[in-house]
C-alpha cells in the first residue's frame, strides 16, 4: 500500500491545476503510477509528464532501447512498479524472455550483443556515475551525440520515476509482473 494517497481524480486537485491532470491523462490515458503520487505537488506532475511525453513518446531514440534502459533502472532502483510497467512493455518490443530474465537477475547471460551495450551502459552510468572513455565512443559510434544524450536523459527520467514509486512504497499495478530479488 503506497504510503501517501494516490491520486486518481481531477476532483482531487484543485480547479487551478486541472489543466496539469486533463494533460496527464490525455498522454497516459489515466492518472495512474508515479503520476498518482506527483500530482501532490501538481507543479512537478506537470514538469515531469512534459519531459516523460518526450522520452516515451516523442524521441528518436529507438522505444527497444527505452525499455531496455528503464528496465535496468527499475532492477537498480528495485522499483516494482516500474520494473512491472517496463517489463510488460519489453514483451510487447518482442525484448527475448532471456534478456529480461538477464536484467531480472543481474547478469548478461543470454542477452544480444546490441542489447548488452544498453544494459551495460546504464548499470555503468547509475553505479559508478561516470562512463569510460571506451565505452563512450563506442555508444557515440553507434547512436550519435542526440541519442546518447536522449538515452541519458531516458535513463535519469526513470531514475526518478523509480525513486518516487520507492519513496512512496508504489507498489507493481494489478497484473504487472512483480520484481522478485
Amino acid at each position: 500500500m503506497a504510503r501517501v494517497p494516490l491520486i486518481t481524480s481531477k476532483d482531487q486537485v484543485a480547479p487551478e491545476h486541472h489543466a496539469i491532470v486533463d494533460s496527464i491523462i490525455g498522454s497516459r490515458g489515466a492518472l495512474h503510477g508515479p503520476f498518482s503520487v506527483f500530482l501532490h505537488s501538481p507543479e512537478i506532475a506537470g514538469r515531469v509528464a512534459h519531459l516523460g511525453a518526450f522520452v516515451r513518446f516523442e524521441g528518436t531514440l529507438e522505444m527497444r532501447v527505452r525499455v531496455l534502459a528503464a528496465m535496468v533502472v527499475a532492477r537498480e532502483f528495485e522499483a516494482e512498479y516500474v520494473w512491472g510497467a517496463q517489463s510488460g512493455s519489453a514483451r510487447r518490443q518482442n525484448v527475448p524472455e532471456a534478456t529480461i530474465a538477464a536484467i531480472r537477475e543481474n547478469t548478461l547471460t543470454g542477452v544480444p550483443p546490441e542489447d548488452a551495450m544498453i544494459i551495460e551502459y546504464t548499470r555503468t552510468l547509475l553505479r559508478k556515475h561516470r562512463i569510460p572513455a571506451a565505452m563512450d565512443r563506442a555508444m557515440r559510434d553507434r547512436f550519435g551525440n542526440d541519442q546518447m544524450t536522449q538515452l541519458t536523459g531516458a535513463i535519469g527520467y526513470y531514475s526518478l520515476l523509480a525513486m518516487t514509486v520507492n519513496a512512496c512504497e508504489l507498489a507493481a499495478a494489478p497484473g504487472a509482473e512483480v520484481l522478485k530479488i
